[in-house]
């Protein structure tokens, strides 16, 4: 079957050549024939025939040169008939200038000369898409897309495209449009009228009998995605969505790109703006470093990173098999960065020197971090605080002596007052990057530029709530929640990772910026939400409370008691009046930290109050619920 596809495929260009000529052959007898009223003279039947072979060398020379068969018929479009519009002017231009260097041998009148082209156009034009409209099936087919009927929230460019991609489906058949916007309201699109606000899809379903709908909204806020959903579940539709905007830069929409909405788009955020130059001149044509690449942040930030172009990516991480994973990935890619996957342990100074100095990187975007809460709060205290705190000094000071120019560390709201080892462990970080800023430059000290990056949960990461609770749901309960009252602030990995890179951009050395995270999220709503996107009742899957565990706050903060934020030119980014530390501070932690292995938990959690002020290893003073069971007849308020 494929060898037969590609003859057919192979030949269809000489088809395509062929059926021109023969058009352009007629119709320059029908020309004559309009000219005459259907009654030629005798003595024009003559030019007909002498000037033909001229006529049909010139208009097929103009249809090579401007590529009338480069394309298939099947994919004709508006490029196509312009390219056909300016071959047949310059043809038609070529014709008229020959008949007046030939008069008066051979006579051609100047309405079949205008006459001409105009049919021409009309024919070749019409031929290509009237195949086209054949090939998707709406042309002389009565039953044609009679697939299930759906209604189309949005009338975007998105929107429109989708339509044309269904259209060929015989699976789907858009019944209907809506959207928000009044003065869309009457018109039509691809022949389908927007018949009302969102608010009336409850009716439409009704009308139509739909029972699927598809949020066509990609550039919309989340808030407004997020009411298409509730209105679409009131109606019991089941709600499919597209990619968000950030996933849709090629512009085009198939139908394999529906998919069910997840959570994540209920939590979803507004698409980032970033400095596009700003950027490109920071990481195009440079060698950028990613520790921890293979992690859920590590790996969005080289894929982030890649979108513009450097010389060289080189990504660490600990983990051979999650680094096998991520070249997995980018081998399927049309990369032209050289990538290099490295297994190293940030604490190993021998190895990051070695790989620092050999490759000497522009960037450095520090990932690499232990940051499971409970697993590192017992049993893995003294190993929480030398990757993340020990590990953090030796790769800066590696970066310093490698004359690294960023280094961006990522951290997180749990450094902020934490409860936590986890947490003040990234927060002694915090302080060990800014002790290693200069605070006055002079020729004589390191160059690198040391940035910190603070922000909440991302969606989907390893170890995050959703893809808990999903699996929860999957396996049909219970739902476990430690707190009714637990908020977390949430955003999506991409948009973390794009603030990252601007923050890197902007940074000069020394600052801490804090993500806006928008508004924080009750996780107990977000456990009903994933029932309801599941396609369940809340009444069908429990919810239990377990009670906060160790070392886990009811809310996170972004600031501590005694910071304050200074604006920046980035509406989502702002600078954290932090304290700072000293060189002597510095070198009594790394004292410090060599003796924590030798200490016991209890030892290191009193002594590290010595270290972050704010850190308070005592549970959190509200009070823990028993394990709570609410069973699938409760209500929960």
């Amino acid at each position: 079957m494929n060898f037969y596809r590609q003859y057919i495929v192979r030949w269809l260009p000489y088809v395509a050549m062929l059926h021109d000529v023969v058009v352009a052959s007629a119709i320059w007898y029908v020309a004559f024939l309009l000219r005459f009223n259907f009654d030629i003279p005798a003595n024009f039947i003559d030019t007909i025939a002498k000037s033909l072979p001229f006529v049909i060398a010139v208009e097929f020379a103009c249809f090579l040169f401007f590529g009338l068969y480069r394309g298939l018929w099947r994919f004709a479009s508006i490029p196509d008939l312009k390219r056909i519009i300016r071959a047949v002017v310059l043809s038609a231009l070529m014709i008229g200038f020959a008949s007046l260097t030939m008069h008066p041998q051979i006579v051609i009148p100047r309405s079949v000369i205008i006459l001409n082209p105009l049919l021409l156009v009309l024919v070749m034009g019409g031929s290509r898409f009237t195949y086209r409209a054949w090939k998707e099936r709406r042309l002389f087919n009565p039953i044609a897309n009679q697939g299930k009927p759906v209604i189309v929230l949005g009338v975007e460019d998105a929107a429109i495209s989708l339509i044309k991609e269904l259209a060929k489906s015989q699976e789907w058949r858009v019944v209907a449009l809506l959207d928000d916007n009044k003065l869309m309201h009457g018109r039509e699109f691809m022949h389908i009228r927007v018949e009302g606000a969102i608010d009336a899809l409850p009716v439409l379903a009704e009308k139509y009998g739909c029972t699927h709908c598809i949020i066509a909204m990609p550039s919309a806020n989340h808030l407004a995605r997020r009411n298409a959903v509730n209105i679409a579940n009131d109606a019991n539709m089941e709600v499919l969505t597209l990619p968000a905007m950030s996933d849709l830069m090629s512009g085009k929409i198939s139908v394999s790109q529906i998919r069910k909405v997840d959570v994540e788009d209920l939590l979803g955020r507004d698409v980032v703006k970033l400095d596009n130059d700003g950027l490109s001149t920071m990481i195009a044509d440079n060698t950028v470093l990613v520790s921890g690449a293979a992690g859920s942040i590590g790996s969005e930030l080289c894929r982030q990173v890649l979108l513009y172009q450097p010389k060289k990516l080189v990504c660490i991480d600990i983990s051979e098999y999650a680094l096998y994973k991520l070249q997995q990935e980018f081998s399927q890619r049309e990369i032209t960065t050289q990538i290099l996957y490295i297994v190293a342990d940030i604490k190993n100074k021998t190895r990051i020197n070695h790989v620092l100095l050999s490759h000497q990187p522009k960037l450095v975007l520090h990932a690499a971090a232990y940051k499971h809460v409970p697993m590192m709060e017992d049993f893995n205290v003294s190993e929480a605080l030398i990757n993340n705190a020990f590990g953090t000094f030796q790769f800066a000071t590696a970066c310093q002596t490698a004359q690294v120019e960023k280094f961006v560390l990522i951290s997180t709201d749990k450094a902020v007052n934490p409860t936590n080892v986890m947490g003040a462990s990234k927060r002694l970080a915090e302080l060990v990057c800014q002790s290693l800023q200069p605070k006055k430059p002079s020729k004589n000290a390191p160059k690198t530029q040391f940035i910190t990056v603070r922000f909440g949960n991302v969606l989907g990461s390893s170890g995050s709530v959703i893809p808990k609770f999903r699996e929860q749901i999957a396996n049909g309960g219970p739902i476990t929640i430690t707190h009714p009252d637990i908020t977390r602030y949430f955003m999506s990995i991409p948009e973390a990772a794009q603030l990252v890179l601007q923050a890197g951009t902007m940074g000069k050395g020394g600052e801490i910026y804090v993500l806006d995270m928008g508004e924080p999220v009750k996780i107990i709503d977000l456990a009903k939400d994933m029932i309801k996107l599941s396609g369940l009742q809340q009444d069908e899957i429990r919810i239990e409370f377990t009670g906060l565990r160790p070392g886990e706050k009811l809310y996170e903060e972004l600031l501590a008691d005694d910071e304050n934020t200074l604006p920046t030119s980035h509406e989502k980014l702002r600078i954290a009046q932090a304290r700072n530390v000293s060189a002597a501070w510095l070198e009594d932690l790394l004292t410090w930290l060599e003796k924590v292995q030798h200490l016991s938990e209890h030892q290191v959690k009193i002594q590290l109050k010595d270290w972050v002020e704010e850190y308070q290893s005592s549970a959190v003073t509200l009070g823990e619920p028993a394990i709570v069971t609410i069973e699938p007849s409760q209500t929960i308020h």
